[in-house]
């Protein structure tokens, strides 16, 4: 694949490579929908599910057997059973490609949905990317584009610290640098317990987001390092990136002070 992105699923199951142009949008629980939103030409889907030590063989059996249009191929490493219908909606016909594949203990259940006569060569590569990430492995850590499950955290992050100092302060939160010296005070009266991980860590995601407000070049990715998935702000020159947990929640853990206009100018 030519300009790709890596994925690597919530819990890092599994990995994959995807086009650059395509973007992860909200789909149903337990499957990530992909496309790309400024030239369509496709919806991929992917749900993954784990069983016993042959359980992805036994499911693309199962698909062979119960589905009179699949048949058996192969992309890549992977041993698949394929099939495809075609429907209609709103007057437009469309395509849409089914693959049942995976190895050892994890199926997969790859769709890719086209208008009729359109190539599904992007979703045959997506699936020959695919990658078991097996458990007990230690993998090297990785920043990879910012997932939806990343931006949930960052959004709600960012609107726990602007109800606190609303209902702290009766202060507007407007996500600019001024606005450093409200969370300060919040932390300073004392209200928000040592022990409190994720108000701290939401402190540290707000500052980035202010950083990210007012200095061009940043963009949010998703570090996956061991069992830490966590939201970082990436400077897309340098490449250096920021972890939002060690600007302040670290320091706390640590029994240090908390100045968060320190903290921010170490930033720019």
């Amino acid at each position: 694949m030519a300009q790709s992105k890596k994925f690597i699923s919530p819990g890092a199951w599994f990995s994959m490579m995807y086009p650059a142009d395509w973007n992860e949008f909200e789909d149903g629980e337990g499957s990530f929908l992909f496309y790309n939103p400024n030239e369509w030409t496709g919806n991929f889907r992917i749900s993954a599910y784990k069983g016993n030590a042959t359980y992805a063989r036994e499911v693309i059996r199962q698909e062979l057997k119960d589905n009179p249009s699949a048949v058996s191929v192969r992309i890549g490493n992977m041993e698949c059973a394929y099939s495809k219908e075609m429907f209609e909606e709103d007057g437009a016909y469309y395509t849409s490609h089914l693959w049942i594949t995976g190895m050892g203990d994890v199926a997969f259940e790859c769709s890719f949905t086209v208008s009729k006569g359109s190539s599904a060569a992007e979703a045959e590569a997506v699936v020959a990317s695919l990658e078991i990430r097996k458990e007990g492995v230690k993998y090297p850590e990785e920043i990879i584009p910012v997932r939806l499950s990343e931006i949930y955290q960052i959004n709600e992050a960012f609107e726990w610290v602007t109800n606190t100092v609303k209902e702290q302060l009766k202060k507007d939160f407007q996500g600019m640098e001024e606005d450093l010296d409200s969370m300060q005070q919040v932390i300073d009266s004392g209200t928000i317990g040592p022990k409190k991980k994720e108000a701290w860590l939401s402190f540290g995601i707000a500052i980035c987001v202010i950083l990210a407000n007012e200095v061009d070049g940043l963009e949010w990715m998703t570090l996956i390092d061991g069992n830490r998935e966590a939201p970082v702000l990436q400077n897309l020159t340098t490449g250096e990136w920021i972890d939002p947990m060690k600007l302040v929640w670290s320091k706390v853990k640590a029994g240090e002070s908390c100045n968060l206009s320190e903290t921010y100018k170490t930033l720019l």
